[in-house]
């Protein structure tokens, strides 16, 4: 495969993402339902219709950002598309972030990367952990993914491809996945938030530690 060829970068199959983006309508539909029937009650048709649409169309614009959303690798760039197109060369990338994501007992590892050309930023699910099993980004876009980390002169890039190069060999070796580095990141993380960003000396620190 060329440098130039594109290089799948979607944690989960298209079959998933459709049914993750069905459970959002459905639930956005019975949400604003609820809301609007709340607000009905007091205000009448006009005030169902006005409160169910302000909860409806955002998740609705969501679950269908969520159905065409795809990223791939080509060239050293990131690409995202789903209702647009975002790019971020990870040669230059300047914000390199991991963050863990928790919902429903099911922890991702995420990574954030942003720069040029428009200064966008797009998010690259690393790999995904319920109990002691999970889903892992494919061998060969993380180890593409790992060589154009590398070529970016930033320390915290460097870092990074560390990482994605234990994952491979900790895959390689046949590790169960509670030995693997993204899901002891991944276990490490606090409980009680959705969200959280990793801090960039302890990734470091940890990354050090594995090469020993």
């Amino acid at each position: 495969m060329s440098e130039a060829e594109s290089i799948s970068l979607d944690l989960l199959d298209r079959r998933t993402v459709r049914a993750r983006a069905r459970n959002i309508m459905i639930a956005a539909v019975l949400v604003a339902a609820a809301f609007g029937g709340i607000v009905g009650l007091f205000a009448g048709g006009q005030g169902f219709a006005i409160a169910a649409a302000i909860v409806a169309v955002p998740l609705l614009l969501l679950a269908l950002v969520e159905s065409r959303k795809t990223l791939s690798l080509r060239d050293g760039q990131v690409i995202a598309r789903a209702l647009g197109t975002r790019v971020v060369s990870l040669r230059e990338a300047d914000r390199l972030e991991l963050f863990i994501t928790d919902v429903r007992g099911a922890r991702t590892v995420n990574l954030l990367v942003g720069g040029p050309p428009k200064g966008k930023a797009i998010s690259i699910s690393l790999a995904m952990y319920a109990g002691t099993g999970g889903r892992e980004l494919g061998i060969y876009a993380l180890r593409r993914l790992a060589d154009t980390l590398a070529s970016n002169a930033d320390t915290r890039a460097l870092v990074l491809s560390q990482l994605i190069v234990e994952q491979l060999r900790a895959e390689a070796r046949g590790d169960a996945a509670p030995q693997r580095p993204l899901y002891v990141l991944a276990s490490a993380a606090p409980q009680g938030r959705v969200a959280q960003r990793l801090n960039p000396d302890a990734v470091s620190r940890f990354v050090a530690e594995l090469g020993r």
